[in-house]
């Protein structure tokens, strides 16, 4: 008897998992969203990041549909450095960032790699996340 309340049991629960998968799967962001990890108080913030400034930064880029990790200058211990206002649309992403501050970016396909996706790490229309810190501006 035990045995057959058991088996019906992990049945039941078998049955139930798609949907429970179905229910908790992210829905991808219609435009970009720009959340704050860490935020430095304006009294330990001497410099704001400003157009025309050169950034040094850590980022880790996620798939934002299950997480799966692509790119990181962690890993590889260098960091990226550009200069603010160079390429389209980034200025307002780092923008008034403080060194020290994290950020979280997540953002749709047509952000990112868009229906091309970039092989065979990004699949086709993926949205990104990417967790960024400020080391240092120049």
């Amino acid at each position: 008897m035990q045995l057959t309340r058991l088996v019906t049991l992990v049945a039941v629960v078998g049955a139930m998992l798609p949907a429970v998968a179905v229910a908790e799967k992210k829905t991808p962001p219609a435009e970009l969203r720009i959340g704050i990890k860490k935020r430095i108080p304006e009294e330990e913030c001497p410099r704001k990041a400003q157009k025309g400034d050169t950034l040094k930064m850590h980022y880790t880029g996620r798939l934002f549909e299950d997480g799966t990790e692509f790119d990181s200058s962690v890993g590889r211990g260098v960091p990226f450095e550009f200069t603010l206002g160079s390429e389209a649309d980034a200025g307002a992403w780092f923008a008034s960032m403080c060194i020290g501050e994290k950020r979280k970016l997540s953002f749709p396909a047509e952000y990112g790699y868009g229906q091309h996706g970039s092989p065979p790490t990004i699949p086709p229309n993926a949205a990104l996340v990417f967790d960024v810190e400020l080391l240092g501006i120049n």
